[in-house]
């Protein structure tokens, strides 16, 4: 009844974001504004549900010990409450803004969100079957994530600051439920761990939020976006970018998402690809034009960056499959942070761009990760070995993900080409540098992963692959999804996002994607099936040889086994290269965390005490 209820009203809710969105994709007015004329009620309610969120967190504060949570949730909260009940909060022009780029993450909330719920739905049987040390409560932890779809759908619908503040502090609190969800010691320091750094972020958002409201007059991120507005906006811009840095979890916060790991893989699922990190990232392109040319975007840019660098070198350090996806996510935000950051049309075009593809493709790579661990008990990448044999349904829907993750043509590779020219145009010998090698050791554990997976070894047998039939249902479509839009970026630059350039610039921007690299892209796809097809016609008839590997000339004849220099029989074993000595978590990661609170720290100090 559970799954059959799941189905049906998530089902419902993506027809309903994909008319929507149709709808306002298709329409000539693609950026439309709503006033409520009666008001009074939705901000009463969202007033108490900002008191009720704020004695949730100090609640469980107390319960588990963790004061510290309890004073950074008031130290943002409140003040926006004596703001609100006092009078002080401005009357704001408009509530709603249902533009392209909102139409374009109702399709990622819609269908990606969607999806990953209806997976959870199968995917937690299993998980207490696998784990029944933890408590049973996965009817709340299905909920929790509904309640997550909800608040992303009002803050993408949202230009009200004092709705989007009380949207954003939903999806805070949501995903420190999610992660503590077994009540384990580790679980709760982690989730914890999440909830501070959010609410850190969410305190930078109530700053702008008030600086705004009672220093520039306006309550309207419209407004804040708005280019002819007062060149004191740049503090409040900057305080939102800080909440955005917070809560796409790039460096210094990283360690929020990495910890997040403990939770059942659909909350994974969610945070990385359809919900929480995104919103980050969606603050920033939406302030991307404020930033051009000003301090805050060249740090936000350079933040950016250097986290996309960093978090792709310590990817490659890791076995652990969900951790390497983490560092992934990381990485990939950064990109798309930098991107942001640089307020120009290229950079913008290839945010967005990073931000459809890495949903799509992070969704089904975790999704399929967690089915690999119940199949095999294991998600470490070294006991992938011959995956391609043992799950063969599982590995090849893996391949796909992680192809549209790192190769050409897909869409990440080509958003990659966009950043590269904008950060040529930026003028910024660094940014070009953190973009070509971060994009090599992407390559790199991509690679390996890669390798891993279709490495056959003699004599392997197929293992019982065991993921139900439900879990199937959101798996396929977000691989056709894939190699769908493989075919269809063309369309998608020209319809879907080169409105968002028109909107957010002012202006009719010249396509970024010409005919000449469309019609290369298309080789480049057309070949990825010709290849395989032409190899395997012209290998009809023709005998083939099995060779053993090569093990130092001693292999024992089972390509399973080799003889030692004692004369004894060994199993034969590859592992993959991790170089841990050179650039592991122990030695890369804390420096790179310092080295970023000083940029973040020089931003809000800089911007915000120079433009005061």
């Amino acid at each position: 009844m559970r799954s059959a209820t799941i189905i049906l009203g998530g089902f419902s809710i993506m027809a309903v974001a994909i008319y929507v969105a149709v709808n306002v994709l298709m329409s000539g007015d693609t950026s439309q504004f709503m006033y409520l004329e009666e008001a009074h009620i939705a901000d009463t309610v969202i007033i108490c549900g900002e008191v009720f969120l704020m004695c949730l967190v100090c609640f469980l504060s107390i319960k588990y010990k963790k004061y510290y949570a309890i004073l950074i949730s008031m130290a943002g909260t409140l003040p926006v409450l004596w703001m609100d009940l006092t009078g002080r909060a401005v009357e704001g022009n408009t509530h709603f803004r249902i533009d392209t780029f909102a139409a374009v993450m109702y399709l990622i909330v819609g269908i990606v969100g969607i999806l990953i719920c209806i997976y959870a739905s199968g995917y937690m049987k299993d998980y207490h079957h696998h784990h029944r040390d933890v408590v049973d409560r996965s009817n709340y932890f299905l909920a929790l994530m509904f309640v997550f779809l909800g608040a992303m759908f009002g803050l993408i619908s949202s230009d009200s600051l004092s709705w989007i503040y009380f949207f954003w502090e939903i999806t805070s609190v949501c995903s420190f439920l999610m992660i503590g969800y077994t009540r384990t010691q580790e679980a709760v320091d982690n989730s914890f761990r999440a909830l501070w750094m959010n609410l850190l972020g969410g305190c930078g958002f109530a700053a702008g939020l008030m600086y705004c409201n009672l220093a520039l007059g306006i309550s309207n991120l419209s407004q804040v976006t708005d280019a002819n507005a007062s060149e004191l906006v740049i503090i409040p811009v900057t305080f939102f970018a800080f909440a955005a840095l917070t809560k796409s979890a790039q460096f210094p916060f990283s360690r929020w998402l990495l910890g997040a790991m403990v939770a059942p893989t659909p909350s994974s699922a969610l945070l990385h690809s359809a919900t929480m990190v995104k919103i980050g990232v969606y603050m920033l392109i939406r302030l991307s034009p404020v930033m051009e040319g000003t301090l805050t975007g060249i740090m936000i840019t350079v933040i950016g960056g250097f986290t996309f660098f960093a978090a792709s070198l310590l990817a490659i350090t890791v076995s652990d499959g969900k951790k390497v996806l983490a560092y992934s996510t990381i990485s990939n935000l950064g990109l798309i942070t930098a991107c942001a950051g640089t307020g120009t049309t290229e950079g913008v075009w290839a945010a967005v761009m990073l931000v459809l593809f890495h949903a799509v493709s992070k969704s089904l790579l975790f999704q399929t990760v967690g089915d690999i661990e119940n199949c095999m008990h294991s998600r470490d990448i070294e006991d992938m070995h011959g995956l391609i044999i043992k799950l063969p349904r599982l590995a090849f829907i893996m391949i796909i993900g992680i192809c549209g993750m790192f190769m050409a043509p897909f869409g990440m590779l080509v958003s990659k080409w966009a950043a590269l020219k904008s950060f040529v145009d930026s003028g910024s010998v660094w940014l070009v540098l953190f973009l070509v090698f971060g994009s090599g050791s992407t390559l790199f554990y991509w690679a390996k992963w890669l390798g891993k997976i279709c490495t056959v070894i003699h004599q392997s047998f197929e293992l019982e692959d065991i993921t139900p039939k439900s879990e199937m249902v959101s798996i396929f479509p977000l691989t056709a999804m894939i190699v769908v839009m493989c075919f269809a970026f063309p369309w998608m630059s020209g319809h879907m996002i080169q409105p968002i350039l028109d909107e957010a610039f002012h202006t009719n921007i010249p396509d970024v994607i010409g005919g000449s690299d469309v019609i290369i892209m298309m080789i480049m796809v057309t070949m990825i099936f010709l290849i395989p097809i032409g190899a395997r016609f012209l290998s009809i008839g023709k005998s083939s040889k099995m060779t053993m590997s090569y093990v130092a000339g001693v292999n024992a004849g089972d390509d399973r086994h080799y003889i030692d220099s004692f004369g004894k029989e060994r199993a034969l074993y590859m592992s993959n290269w991790y170089m841990e000595d050179f650039f592991g978590e122990k030695k890369l990661l804390w420096p790179c965390i310092w080295v970023s609170t000083v940029l973040v720290l020089v931003m809000l100090i800089v911007v915000v005490g120079g433009a005061i």
